[in-house]
């Protein structure tokens, strides 16, 4: 990544307006931007302050290199760390369940902003285990659940010294007891289980349970982390890791994922051990480490003194700050207040405050380019094309040789042409923008996403091929490209490669990518015999080319999805009760919970237009995943469900995932 070239356009690009209480006096020290390799960090604690960030960002990026034993990890989406020394101005900043912690982060497709809380210590830690899911989406193929979940809980652990990395700690084990307002230590009663007290219950779930459970991977919908599913898949990876079973694990995913083989067998054919010898030697793993238990019991006892928290496993830092070559920069102030309100307008409960004040950024005459854009990006997200497009035109009359105004551009057209289903409009000039833009900042992903797209309307189906290969390459997690090489394949009328895809990602975990992939297919018939797709009632005959239906899985109409969704709901087959039976995989919504004969509820769920009775044997212990347990008060929550068949419209619940 060439960051270096590129840092002081990046840093202009972050720069929409911010709060009026958050200015900074004149006589206070000024924000200084520190860039290494492959982040850019932006302080108000000074340039050794930022410096150390810095670092320890790289750091944590080659330990994770380590973990999955690739020496280089693609970064495709800039990653932006903002480092406020003020307890008080971080609270003000970050959305409300975490402005007492040390960190939070921020996804986008076009930046991510990861703040950090510098009053705390090493708060770089908070943010481990959502950057170990940033990491794996650009630099693992596609895997199951408990993989992602458990190498993030395992990267969550990290410590780094001046000389040492220590790993392997329970990441969610928080003391019990904690000092009030009157110096008196106080134990918090609704303290959650952490990973060693949950695995130290009796009660796992089976190893074939838990490989096929049905879980959101991105770490975009991060829910409570201490449960079941969480311990026992961070326990599996502790195991593999550290027993050097990590490439065994590339040939299960190769079984499981690209040959579909089944998972007992998989297992068998990867690992050697059948499921229960698995399971055996992970509990005996977990029995083996001594230190978890012993930090453990020190959680427990009313001592002022932060816990310590022993790690199993130590190795030496993979380099030292004399290692790492940084350029700092002096920040005006205005540009770090404004970088602070751009983090703002992307958090839901402060988006308002925050595009308020970006209009009156714009309506000051001194004007501002990065405000301009900053609007700009949010009412392309809001679907405001011509709004969006004003707002461009005006930060280009400011600096027109930008490079995020011709990446926020070409996404302007493209969003605009998913919306209305038809070409993309001024498509030679956004094809010269994409290439600038993969000139400057060559891993940006989503620009060779879109220049594939904008090549086939354009007729260049090998070149358009070349830049959709390149995407998925930086990207191989994105179903919008893989839908998107399916639809250049149409375009080219590579009837077979196209299939290939759509057969692929018609069992995506992604109901709106799997519904449009049915789709395309039962299009494909018509579309090879007759030159054109069938139009259905309601519905504007789009081009026949791949680029007619840019949008891709997950982008698809909410209509259609949702009818396609309707259709594929699950139709159980019936089993006897409470015997084993392979899980099956549901979204709806609860409708309602009879908890009248506890411990046992029987729990509503409409999926489609069709209602299931799910019943639970024991709910306060059911395996509930983003919340802490299940609550019988709950009405029109949207779920995802494991479980296994029991009748025609019932099962036996396996887990609950609350969306």
């Amino acid at each position: 990544m060439r960051w270096f070239s590129i840092s002081t356009v990046v840093l202009g690009l972050l720069i929409p307006a911010c709060y009026s209480h958050l200015a900074i006096a004149s006589d206070e020290p000024k924000w200084v931007e520190v860039h290494s390799a492959h982040f850019s960090v932006i302080t108000d604690a000074g340039d050794k302050k930022g410096r150390e960030v810095a670092l320890r960002m790289e750091q944590m990026r080659a330990v994770f290199g380590l973990l999955l034993q690739k020496d280089k990890l693609k970064m495709p989406v800039p990653v932006i760390v903002v480092a406020l020394k003020s307890d008080k101005q971080y609270g003000v900043i970050a959305p409300g369940k975490q402005n007492m912690g040390a960190g939070f982060y921020v996804p986008g497709s076009d930046r991510i902003y990861i703040v950090l809380n510098l009053f705390e210590t090493d708060p770089w830690r908070t943010v481990a285990h959502p950057l170990a899911h940033y990491f794996l989406n650009y630099n693992y193929p596609p895997a199951q659940g408990w993989f992602d979940e458990g190498l993030a809980e395992y990267f969550g652990s990290i410590q780094i010294s001046a000389k040492q990395v220590e790993m392997g700690g329970d990441p969610e084990l928080a003391p019990e007891w904690h000092e009030d307002i009157f110096d008196q230590m106080r134990r918090d009663p609704k303290a959650p289980q952490s990973l060693t007290q949950l695995l130290s219950s009796p009660v796992w779930l089976s190893m074939v349970d838990l490989f096929t459970m049905k879980h959101d991977g991105s770490g975009t919908r991060e829910g409570t982390h201490n449960t079941l599913y969480y311990a026992q898949s961070w326990m599996v990876i502790h195991y593999l890791v550290n027993k050097n079973r990590m490439p065994e694990t590339g040939t299960y995913f190769d079984l499981v994922m690209n040959q579909k083989v089944p998972v007992e067998k998989a297992m068998v054919e990867a690992f050697d051990l059948s499921p229960a010898q698995f399971e055996e030697a992970v509990k005996a793993y977990f029995k083996s480490l001594s230190g978890v238990g012993v930090a453990l019991d020190q959680s427990k006892k009313p001592v002022a003194d932060p816990i310590s928290n022993p790690q199993p496993v130590h190795f030496n830092v993979p380099f030292d700050a004399d290692d790492v070559g940084v350029a700092v920069n002096l920040l005006p102030d205005t540009e770090a207040r404004a970088v602070i309100g751009d983090i703002m307008a992307r958090v839901p409960e402060h988006h308002d405050q925050a595009i308020h004040d970006l209009q009156q950024l714009v309506a000051d005459p001194k004007d501002n380019e990065a405000a301009h854009r900053g609007l700009a990006w949010d009412q392309v997200q809001q679907k405001q094309f011509d709004t969006a497009a004003d707002e461009l035109e005006k930060a280009a009359d400011l600096n027109p040789r930008d490079p995020w105004i011709w990446y926020y551009r070409s996404v302007l057209k493209y969003r605009q042409a998913q919306a209305a289903r038809r070409e993309m409009q001024g498509l030679a000039n956004m094809m010269q923008d994409l290439r600038a833009v993969t000139d400057w900042y060559p891993d940006l992903a989503d620009a060779y996403n879109m220049l594939g797209m904008a090549r086939i309307e354009g007729g260049g189906i090998n070149s358009a091929l070349e830049a959709q290969r390149q995407a998925i390459a930086l990207a191989p997690r994105n179903v919008e490209y893989q839908f998107n090489l399916g639809q250049i394949y149409v375009s080219g009328k590579k009837w077979d490669q196209a299939r290939e895809i759509f057969n692929r990602l018609k069992t995506s975990s992604d109901p709106r990518a799997a519904a449009a992939a049915r789709q395309q297919l039962d299009d494909l018939a018509t579309l090879q015999k007759y030159g054109i797709r069938p139009q259905r009632s309601g519905e504007v005959q789009a081009p026949a080319g791949a680029a007619s239906t840019p949008a891709a899985g997950q982008r698809a109409t909410a209509e259609a999805a949702d009818d396609e969704e309707a259709e594929a709901a699950p139709k159980p087959a019936p089993v006897k009760p409470g015997t084993t039976g392979p899980v099956q995989f549901m979204k709806g919504k609860i409708v309602s919970s009879d908890c009248s004969k506890p411990p046992e509820a029987t729990v509503t769920v409409l999926s489609g237009m069709k209602t299931y009775k799910m019943h639970a044997s024991d709910y306060k212990s059911l395996l509930v995943i983003g919340e802490d347990q299940f609550s019988c008060e709950w009405k029109n929550r949207f779920v995802a469900v494991n479980y296994r068949p029991v009748g025609k419209d019932g099962g036996e619940l396996v887990s609950v995932e609350v969306q």
